[in-house]
């Protein structure tokens, strides 16, 4: 039965994961073009602004899950009109939350000079700040009509446009970051509206095609009836895509202030830090693709209160997490001499020493890849599930009580500099992993939510 579970999850996860891959390569396009630029410094820049940006923008995606765990379920009852309902609402409500985000971090953009952080690196990642603050509009967007799709069940739509935006990307970043065909080398400006570029298109042309596609076309036909504001349907909808956020706002929010932490010890430490955290997340993707598969399926059960199903489901993609997060962690280890090499210029001055660095940070990262790969997992099935208070809870004691804290002081009172940071992760996730994973195997084993 698990082995049938499983098929069935990768099934539906495999074109989500792959969808996620391509959103990710696209962010190692940007490091990797950025870092061929011929200026560390900009590298350093770029990481700032993830640094700053990733929270409220995860945060942003956070609540994108509450539509996919709502029309999962609406239609697991196979209640088309509630589909059609939580869709329009869930939609409306993301776009509130995309405005919110993208506005304030334009207000806020000149926090980058009071960081701590090199006066040059702070200089130049202002306006990529700016420009990747707008760009979250559009992948907000993108992101909440994607979890339609998704928890419909049908995910290759949003993949397919995922992958056709990385030749896109590629080609204007040739453009703007290097002042090919006559453009203007905008160097790191240009990689932030190479992004903006590419959001913009992706999220209009999957407007479009649920708007016209005859898959979707029931859900559009009883708009006159379903596509209005419900303020109940809005509260709903934050029950679920509130502690969501929170749960992966704590997440990213650690690897975020880290990354700021580590930005006060040098620009060769921080731009070594992006360099291994955008191979650990890109690596990531699958398990957050694996997290959503296994959370919609267990949201479809739910919706039916089928508990054996739920079960099923959920030790099987599991085990599948724990099976991928192993051959990550030793894929990391045979090649952390080797990736680094792709974000550096060969000759630039501290190249090698940000090489250096990276991939010995890449060891780390090896370490907390099976926790890191279960705790998302389990976390997405408790979501599926509907249960989110309590992890969120649990998930802010491991990272915010005992691994940023275990990290900063190990980086700041013993000297080790990013490799303490890094330490901290390895504890954090590695926490969260036993606490999610024990409460989901608990409340699905006795077939019953336990209060709180």
């Amino acid at each position: 039965m698990l082995v049938n579970e499983a098929k069935s999850t990768m099934k539906l996860a495999l074109p989500i994961i792959f969808g996620e891959l391509a959103q990710m390569a696209l962010h190692i396009i940007d490091t990797a073009m950025i870092g061929n630029i011929g200026n560390y410094k900009q590298l350093a820049a770029a990481a700032l602004v993830m640094s700053v940006i990733n929270i409220p923008f995860v945060f942003g995606i956070g609540i994108t899950f509450a539509v996919s765990q709502m029309v999962s379920m609406a239609h697991g009852r196979r209640d088309g009109q509630l589909v059609s309902h939580y869709f329009y609402n869930g939609f409306w409500l993301c776009a509130i939350a995309a405005l919110i985000i993208s506005g304030g971090l334009e207000l806020g953009k000149n926090i980058l000079f009071h960081l701590g952080q090199d006066a040059e690196v702070a200089r130049l990642a202002v306006p990529f700040l700016q420009l990747m603050g707008w760009s979250i509009i559009p992948m907000i967007l993108f992101m909440a009509l994607k979890q339609f799709t998704d928890g419909l069940e049908f995910t290759r739509t949003a993949m397919l446009l995922s992958i056709l935006a990385l030749p896109i990307n590629v080609f204007i970043n040739w453009l703007l970051i290097f002042g090919n065909w006559g453009f203007p080398r905008l160097e790191l400006v240009g990689a932030g509206f190479g992004t903006l570029i590419t959001r913009s298109l992706v999220f209009i042309v999957l407007g479009l095609v649920i708007l016209s596609h005859k898959t979707f076309r029931k859900y559009v036909a009883v708009r006159s009836n379903q596509w209005k504001i419900n303020r109940a349907t809005m509260q709903r909808l934050l029950q679920i895509g509130v502690p969501s956020s929170l749960q992966i706002g704590m997440e990213a929010g650690a690897f975020c202030i880290s990354g700021i932490i580590i930005g006060t010890i040098s620009p060769v430490a921080q731009a070594a830090h992006q360099i291994a955290l955008v191979c650990a997340s890109f690596t990531f993707m699958v398990s957050m693709g694996l997290a959503q598969g296994g959370s919609i399926r267990t949201s479809n059960a739910f919706g039916r209160k089928d508990w054996t199903k739920i079960n099923a489901i959920g030790r099987s993609t599991l085990i599948m997490a724990l099976m991928y997060g192993i051959f990550c962690a030793v894929l990391f280890t045979s090649l952390r001499n080797y990736l680094p090499a792709f974000f550096t210029k060969e000759n630039e001055t501290g190249a090698k020493e940000v090489a250096s660095l990276a991939g010995y940070l890449l060891l780390f990262a090896a370490i907390f890849q099976i926790s890191d790969s279960t705790q998302a997992v389990s976390a997405g099935l408790l979501r599926g599930i509907k249960d989110v208070k309590t992890p969120t809870i649990l998930i802010a004691v491991a990272y915010w009580v005992v691994g940023i804290p275990f990290g900063y002081i190990m980086a700041k009172q013993f000297h080790l500099g990013a490799v303490g940071i890094w330490l901290g992760f390895i504890i954090g996730l590695t926490l969260s992993s036993l606490f999610l994973s024990i409460r989901f195997l608990r409340i699905s084993g006795k077939n019953k939510l336990i209060p709180g």
